[in-house]
């Protein structure tokens, strides 16, 4: 595989809620809700974004969570869609090598991608959850891409999550706990959250493992991968989370790469054994015959 430089230095536009979209260079940026979302009623606090020596862009203060979509050039659609979910220990977003990169990564490989700019938990004097607000926005973000499936080329069937470190916990949280209903109510005659919020397949990166996830055969397949060198007990915790799935019935498959930490993502200073883990989820994704073109009929 030819090595690609995926560092884009991209500035992104604050996200403008009386317009229901917004552009931010080639990509759109979508409000999860028109006007405030729910929990974040009086907050007031401007996003901030400081860029890292490394021309890394890392969000907080984050009150109107949105997704920035990025689909495939005409007539190269699979039919399948990711949402992607940045990591930064809940109280930051990591935007570019485990948002944007990715998304710009799957795009160009057919696959539909919404990188997620969620809520933090965690951040300095936060109202928010892990397991209410940020899920509630993962939730919300499956359900407006489906809901606009037709309109992005999307198999509303084939649409999933991939998530890192932080945003990996979060991607499992949602795979795991996606009722019917949710903790707040619809605003106004919004009928997006009848919608189902369950992806259809699962990729977690060095993620953070929640406690008390119940997995059945119902789980979405997986795919999980991390470094070997991973201090954060992901790479004792990861194949222990591989054993729980595969005695539940869940399809999965895990690779741990020799010699690599945590927090990789798609960076043009990766090691050799790292740029490509992106065509081992491809090949899975084939595997489970998630990538095939939709009908013209």
């Amino acid at each position: 595989m030819q090595r690609t430089s995926w560092k884009y230095l991209l500035t992104l536009l604050p996200v403008l809620l009386t317009s229901p979209i917004v552009w931010a260079g080639q990509q759109t940026i979508v409000p999860l809700w028109t006007g405030v979302a729910p929990g974040s009623e009086g907050k007031e606090a401007p996003e901030a974004v400081r860029v890292t020596p490394q021309g890394e862009h890392v969000y907080s203060s984050v009150h109107h969570p949105s997704i920035t979509v990025y689909l495939p050039a005409d007539g190269t659609a699979s039919g399948a869609g990711v949402l992607v979910i940045p990591g930064g220990g809940h109280r930051e977003i990591w935007m570019d090598h485990e948002g944007l990169n990715v998304a710009s990564w799957l795009s160009q490989h057919g696959i539909a991608a919404f990188v997620l700019k969620y809520r933090l938990a965690r951040e300095a004097n936060s109202t928010y959850s892990v397991e209410g607000t940020e899920l509630a926005d993962a939730k919300r973000a499956m359900r407006v891409i489906r809901s606009r499936g037709v309109e992005w080329h999307i198999d509303p069937q084939r649409l999933g999550v991939i998530g890192f470190s932080a945003g990996g916990e979060l991607a499992l949280l949602l795979t795991t706990r996606s009722e019917p209903r949710d903790s707040y109510p619809a605003v106004g005659a919004d009928t997006i959250d009848r919608i189902s919020s369950k992806p259809s397949f699962e990729a977690l990166l060095y993620p953070s493992i929640p406690k008390g996830i119940v997995l059945s055969r119902k789980t979405p397949p997986a795919f999980l991968l991390c470094g070997a060198d991973d201090g954060n007990n992901v790479s004792e915790g990861l194949p222990k989370l591989y054993l729980a799935m595969k005695h539940a019935g869940v399809p999965v498959e895990l690779h741990i790469l020799s010699g690599v930490g945590h927090g990789f993502g798609i960076r043009a200073i990766n090691p050799s054994n790292v740029i490509d883990w992106p065509d081992l989820l491809h090949r899975w994704l084939q595997s489970l015959n998630l990538l095939k073109a939709q009908s013209s009929g």
